[in-house]
């Protein structure tokens, strides 16, 4: 299954790059990275069947085991491609959260979208070694 991380904003070179930069070389499934204007664009088509996973602050506060299982029945089930959307500063729409298969937030507190990303790379990373059963996680 693709892990497709679609952001608004341009990262460039930054601290935050450095750290997606980092995980994404480790994550062994195939992803992919799509950078959105902040306001505008089009979302690309997503592969059939897919599932959007958008990141909002409304939405549900997962461990690491749980969105690793997700995950892992998605590929199971033949899911092709996991998208994961990151807004810009203001968020996402009403109309883009109501077609969400999924609603998840990095804890109660807001976070920078650039850094999101980070956190959402390191997280992809930690959930593809639960499923490999790679040392990587603790679970305690």
């Amino acid at each position: 299954m693709r892990l497709h991380i679609i952001a608004r904003g341009k990262i460039a070179r930054s601290p935050e790059a450095e750290l997606v930069d980092r995980y994404a070389k480790r994550i062994a499934w195939p992803l992919k990275f799509t950078e959105l204007p902040d306001v505008g664009g089009t979302i690309p088509a997503p592969l059939t069947p897919s599932r959007d996973v958008v990141l909002d602050e409304r939405g549900r506060q997962l461990s690491s085991e749980e969105f690793a299982a997700i995950l892992s029945r998605w590929r199971d089930d033949g899911v092709r491609e996991a998208r994961f959307l990151i807004g810009a500063a203001d968020g996402h729409g009403d109309d883009l959260r109501g077609k969400a298969d999924l609603l998840i937030a990095f804890g109660a507190m807001t976070w920078p979208h650039m850094l999101a990303r980070a956190m959402l790379a390191e997280q992809l990373w930690r959930a593809t070694s639960i499923i490999a059963g790679h040392p990587y996680h603790r679970s305690g």
